[in-house]
């Protein structure tokens, strides 16, 4: 990383870079903070799906169609039964108040039957298909539902949404190396006689590339790193107001260290690619002038 960027006095003095001259560096600069909170909002997603997959990997419900009257002799066989470790029959009026909120006062009448409802939460080594079978036997009408097959669908769509997210970020990645071309081969035009002399006094094409490798390496490493940095305060902003009710709501934060360090790193990834993209495109248009 330090050679891309190290030169001499001289070198410097040829083909200055990392001062935010011309539009290289603010173009990068967009395009990183764009990646950042794309990149961002993919892991938090893919972070919500985990704990929320997490959350209700051993939990059930027992529903009842019309079974008010059976709820306290499925709750009574539930605790008894090897493998259940916690049962909490559902209120009526908790049932009402969500539906409530869907349907509006319409959901709060009691002319809208309500199936009886007790959550179950299951060990780890225990055997839903029997706890299931022994419930369903036991209690005419009722159903042994998985909440993870519930949120199945959620779930796919939000992972859905992550994946989109990563392609996202790639396909900047690759417009950001499309633009890095451009920006080198427009160097290239302007630095035209300052090359032909280099050649002159017997300069290689590996050290011609070289100045212009640096200057884009450090217009990338301007540019991403003020890009990234704005980023951060947007998503630190967008994260402190709503921080309180996506802790309850998840549990705790959706973007672990890992995920805070792989965002971190996108400005170093960005001019690595962006110097890489540089020099194979600055060696193929030196090549092929001469």
């Amino acid at each position: 990383m330090v050679g891309m960027i190290a030169a001499t006095p001289a070198e410097r003095r040829l083909i200055p870079g990392g001062r935010l001259q011309g539009p290289t560096p603010y173009f990068i600069a967009i395009m990183m903070f764009v990646m950042v909170v794309i990149g961002a909002a993919g892991l938090a997603l893919l972070g919500s799906a985990r704990v929320v997959s997490a959350g209700v990997q051993n939990r059930y419900s027992v529903e009842i169609a019309d079974g008010a009257s059976r709820v306290a002799a499925a709750t009574q066989l539930l605790a008894t039964t090897p493998g259940v470790t916690s049962v909490r029959p559902v209120a009526e009026k908790d049932m009402r108040d969500i539906l409530q909120r869907w349907l509006g006062p319409d959901g709060a009448t009691a002319d809208l039957p309500l199936p009886a409802m007790i959550d179950v939460d299951l060990a780890p080594a225990a055997s839903p298909a029997a706890i299931a079978t022994r419930i369903e036997q036991a209690v005419p009408g009722a159903r042994f539902v998985a909440h993870q097959e519930s949120l199945g669908p959620v779930l796919r769509a939000v992972r859905a949404l992550s994946w989109l997210s990563l392609i996202l970020v790639l396909l900047i990645a690759l417009a950001t190396a499309a633009a890095v071309v451009l920006a080198a081969r427009g160097t290239l035009d302007t630095h035209r006689s300052t090359i032909d002399v280099l050649h002159g006094i017997g300069a290689t094409d590996d050290q011609v590339a070289r100045l212009f490798q640096r200057k884009i390496a450090l217009d990338a490493l301007t540019g991403g790193t003020a890009g990234a940095a704005f980023a951060g305060v947007v998503l630190l902003l967008i994260a402190d107001g709503g921080s309180h009710w996506l802790a309850d709501l998840t549990g705790g934060p959706l973007l672990g260290l890992r995920d805070i360090l792989l965002l971190a790193s996108l400005p170093i990834l960005a001019t690595i690619l962006a110097t890489i993209v540089a020099r194979l495109a600055i060696m193929k248009a030196l090549r092929t002038s001469l």
